[in-house]
């Protein structure tokens, strides 16, 4: 007990203080023995009734009915502690489901190997005539050797190989990607497919009787719900497990690119604070049925708690079309644009604060619509404005590429357009995007 209270003990009946005197002449009666048997009895009579006493007050206790100062506590500890159990085992379970599908994602090159040697700057030795001998560390390059260049993590999603990660984990064509699997297997694996458009790929594995994972409905996902991440933290814990909620949908991003530096914008993104480090890229993010729910992707960078997956529903498409066709399938209008604004409206004499302007790039070969292309077969020309598609109106919340992406190839999509100040409609056949 971190308390300690203090017990009033009482003295057993027909034991008088006032006759304390007289208990010497009755052991003077009965010498040293009999002052020995009645200090063992005495002590008996006392240890009995504090054990009693001890006993019983821990009995209430654990009863929830120990009184203090005459008021009665109820510590309910048998709920509390079903409780606590009950919310622990939902994400026990969902981690040991999925456990054996998560798999670390270790990436190494052919790198220069450079080794310390010795060499006398002025030439010579002592012995030949330089008075000045010593010798000054140096470095050269002495052939190539393989050296771990990164870590990252994925899952299985079919029992014959085929892993799902990030394609920024996966993004350099001249390294070797080696698989370690939940149980230490290690495999070999070969990129499958990098998808253009979003931060998804798919890699393979020669193996048999894998377990994959199970997806659930992005789309039926709500925020406050548990969200359970897992993957190689750091490159070094491997199947590390964090814990939190969803804090949002539909963000959008701008994240960094590892290769070359550069960027690109993701979209319907799902935000969670459950803890994502670097190497938990390519890892799932779960509900708390073991399902997963997103892919791990990114992490704000000057801040804490606020990391962002893609929805499942995106992954299940690009799993489906490369374990079917062999590659993804990315339906395309061939147009570029740029999302209109109020300020760019207001700054540059647009007609409407919404819609999707049809622009060139910055350089000559980043043209506004691509010969051939199912926009350039539309009609569609530079300096147009998608109002709508299909109905939807293109503003911050609804996108001409998450309408394109959630489209097949070969529907048509109905756009009203803005044509030199002139609204139309006009229909557009979506066509497969070359890889």
């Amino acid at each position: 007990m971190e308390n300690e209270h203090e017990i009033k003990k009482e003295m057993p009946a027909g034991f008088d203080l006032a006759k304390k005197k007289d208990k010497p002449k009755r052991c003077r009666h009965f010498g040293i023995a009999g002052l020995v048997v009645a200090c063992i009895a005495l002590s008996s009579v006392f240890g009995t009734f504090a054990g009693f006493l001890s006993f019983k007050m821990a009995k209430n206790y654990y009863e929830g009915e120990y009184s203090y100062n005459n008021s009665s506590v109820n510590t309910a500890l048998p709920d509390e502690k079903t409780k606590v159990v009950k919310e622990e085992s939902s994400i026990i379970d969902a981690v040991k489901k999925v456990n054996p599908s998560v798999v670390s994602i270790t990436i190494t090159e052919n790198l220069p190997k450079i080794e310390q040697y010795y060499s006398n700057p002025n030439g010579g030795d002592f012995f030949n005539g330089s008075p000045f001998y010593f010798d000054v560390p140096d470095l050269r390059q002495n052939g190539t050797e393989k050296q771990v260049t990164g870590q990252g993590s994925g899952f299985v999603i079919s029992k014959d190989g085929y892993i799902i990660t990030n394609k920024h984990v996966v993004s350099n064509e001249k390294a070797e990607y080696t698989v370690l699997m939940n149980d230490g297997k290690k495999y070999s694996a070969k990129v499958v497919a990098r998808d253009l458009v979003n931060d998804i790929a798919v890699i393979k594995i020669d193996a048999k009787d894998l377990q994959p994972v199970e997806f659930a409905d992005s789309g039926a996902i709500e925020v406050g719900q548990v969200a359970i991440a897992i993957g190689n933290a750091l490159g070094e814990y491997r199947n590390t497990v964090s814990a939190g909620v969803v804090s949002g949908l539909a963000r959008s991003i701008v994240a960094g690119s590892v290769e070359d530096g550069g960027a690109e914008r993701l979209n319907n993104l799902i935000q969670t604070d459950a803890a994502i480090n670097p190497g938990n890229s390519g890892g799932p993010l779960l509900n708390s049925s073991g399902q997963v729910v997103g892919m791990n992707t990114a992490i704000a960078t000057n801040a804490e708690g606020i990391g962002f997956a893609i929805p499942a529903n995106e992954i299940k498409k690009v799993a489906n079309d490369v374990m079917k066709e062999g590659r993804i399938i990315r339906p395309y209008i061939g147009i570029r644009y740029m999302q209109i604004t109020e300020e760019l409206a207001k700054k540059n004499n647009i007609s409407y604060n919404y819609g999707a302007l049809i622009v060139r790039g910055d350089n000559k070969a980043d043209i506004a619509v691509i010969p051939s292309s199912p926009g350039d077969k539309a009609g569609l020309v530079e300096n147009d404005i998608i109002l709508e598609v299909d109905g939807v109106k293109l503003d911050e919340n609804n996108s001409l590429s998450d309408i394109v992406a959630a489209h097949n190839v070969g529907d048509e999509l109905t756009l009203k357009i803005s044509h030199r100040g002139e609204e139309k409609t006009v229909k557009v056949k979506l066509e497969e995007r070359k890889q």
